[in-house]
């Protein structure tokens, strides 16, 4: 009886000894014959993806009158046959889930706090849970100080200076565990911001003098009075602290190769082919200049802020203390956060100003983007050489290799970043009438986008620091395209009055083989001055440079 030996792929319906898949319901009979590859209808495959030994029938299926098989004719047995689930584990790799795994580099699901968490880390005491719970109780027992200091509202009376330090050690001691006791309470109530005044009053209850007015810890605000000024507060810490050094460290990197490498003469490229010289520098000031521009943008917009209660109108202020100024005290209170006022809001404050911040970083992520290609194109044409670094591998077969990871990894990271950033610029600015839920959730991630840009900010500077310019290359690829000198000999044609200089240029130049030699011969052929000529004979591809050195050396 001869036997034959096949494997299957389970993924694709495939046998992997022919190219033909089990779509049909039933497999011709002629397939089936001893010597040719064999097929089972793919419903009766096993539930196994071991290899199957398909042993043909002595005798030939029957059939039916269109010659296909009309019931399976061939037995299935499995060789060296496991149970079914070891063969599982041991075929795909299976292994076991584990629910209760250790926060670490090695089990964060997301990258930002696992593979590359040494770049994002600065930004957890800001954008965690426990950030967003330790600006809320900031916000909260700030407010009962305003509330302490304020005419006419008596049932608060001024603060001694020992309940003022006691509430400021409640801020200035928050901790992780502070904030694990803030959980088990959200528990119960299902809801964080509630959980934030709980436990708040339990931590004051046995302050004789601030235990006196505990029932004014979130008074006449709604959860969004506090967590508005709670995320402005975020962001600020994270732009100032954060965000603006990064980009600024960057932007001065940037200016660094602008002055190093404001005189070395290069090719330009437009459409991917040679045109007019530049200078290496000039190109780095071109992004330089734009970085910092964008970059003056993003410290320009403040976070703002409201405490106006549930719809924003002060309904339960003013039925509360009619006659306080709670317009001038709300106003006085954001500002004192160090936020701008926002006297026009429903319950939310309406978040256009982080659409207008998120929208600024990621021009900013988008211009660096450019940048990242330009430069993977440089070390592409030879411009520059990036030094290698003693151990680090290029590929995992071609040992050669020394490839533009860093700009790589900063493009797809300011990819990463956009791709948040943009859904919350578009996101956030829309609610439904008063308020809906929608903006809650996606609050939440505010810091993504943020450590996304840190992390491709770090890899644009760890790459900049590998680049070596070849300035032999440049030289060579300068002393190749003479024919960029069509440009300036045509400017000086017109100049002088010689009809149809473009032409003429187009002419000699398009599509041809231009050298040295043939340029000077073209020269000495115009009916010019002769210090014109001088000028044209002097000038090479890499003179032909315009004032790009002088705009390097003062982009700022």
């Amino acid at each position: 009886m001869a036997t034959l030996l096949t494997s299957f792929s389970l993924s694709n319906r495939q046998c992997l000894g022919c190219s033909s898949r089990f779509n049909s319901k039933y497999v011709p009979a002629s397939r089936l014959q001893s010597g040719s590859a064999s097929f089972v209808p793919w419903g009766l495959i096993p539930p196994r993806s071991s290899q199957l030994r398909l042993a043909s029938q002595a005798n030939p299926a029957p059939t039916s009158e269109d010659g296909r098989v009309s019931r399976l004719a061939v037995n299935v047995a499995m060789a060296e046959a496991p149970t079914q689930d070891q063969d599982v584990r041991r075929d795909l790799g299976e292994v076991k889930l584990e629910n209760d795994l250790e926060l670490s580099e090695l089990t964060a699901v997301s990258p930002l706090d696992g593979r590359y968490g040494r770049a994002s880390k600065k930004l957890r005491s800001i954008f965690s849970e426990y950030g967003l719970i330790r600006y809320r109780v900031l916000v909260e027992v700030r407010w009962l100080q305003k509330l302490s200091e304020m005419d006419g509202v008596n049932e608060v009376p001024a603060f001694s200076a020992a309940a003022h330090a006691d509430l400021e050690e409640i801020i200035n001691s928050f901790s992780i565990g502070k904030a694990l006791e803030v959980k088990a309470i959200e528990r119960t109530t299902n809801h964080d911001v509630k959980a934030i005044e709980y436990f708040l009053k339990d931590h004051l209850k046995d302050h004789p003098e601030v235990a006196q007015v505990v029932e004014f810890i979130h008074f006449a605000c709604t959860s969004e009075d506090i967590n508005n000024l709670a995320h402005g507060l975020m962001l600020k810490k994270a732009i100032e602290s954060v965000v603006l050094p990064s980009m600024d460290l960057l932007i001065e990197a940037l200016h660094k190769l602008t002055v190093e490498y404001a005189d070395v003469p290069m090719l330009s490229r437009t459409h991917g082919q040679p045109a007019s010289p530049t200078t290496l520098g000039k190109e780095m000031a071109n992004f330089c200049f734009r970085l910092k521009e964008i970059r003056n943008e993003v410290a320009s917009i403040q976070p703002k802020g409201k405490i106006a209660g549930a719809v924003g109108n002060y309904n339960a202020h003013y039925v509360a203390h009619p006659e306080v100024d709670w317009e001038g005290a709300a106003e006085e209170f954001v500002t004192s956060l160090g936020l701008r006022f926002n006297p026009y809001t429903t319950q939310i404050e309406p978040h256009d100003y982080i659409a207008n911040l998120f929208n600024a970083i990621a021009l900013f992520n988008t211009v660096l983007i450019g940048f990242d290609r330009d430069i993977w194109g440089y070390i592409s044409l030879g411009y520059f050489r990036q030094q290698a670094v003693a151990g680090e591998v290029g590929s995992s077969t071609m040992p050669h290799k020394v490839n533009p990871i860093d700009f790589e990894n900063s493009e797809g990271n300011l990819g990463m970043a956009n791709a948040i950033l943009g859904h919350l610029s578009a996101k956030l600015p829309i609610s439904r009438w008063q308020r809906d839920l929608t903006d809650s959730t996606v609050l939440r991630n505010l810091g993504g986008g943020i450590g996304y840009s840190l992390i491709a900010y770090e890899s644009t500077l760890r790459g900049l620091k590998k680049l070596k310019v070849d300035e032999g290359r440049l030289q060579e690829d300068l002393n190749s395209t003479w024919e960029v000198l069509a440009e300036p000999i045509q400017m000086v044609m017109r100049r002088y009055g010689i009809e149809q200089p473009y032409e003429k240029l187009k002419e000699f130049t398009r599509g041809r083989e231009v050298s040295k030699e043939s340029l000077l011969q073209l020269v000495e052929t115009l009916d010019i001055p002769e210090h014109a000529k001088a000028a044209l004979r002097s000038l090479t591809p890499s003179t032909y440079v315009g004032r790009a050195a002088n705009l390097a050396r003062r982009v700022f």
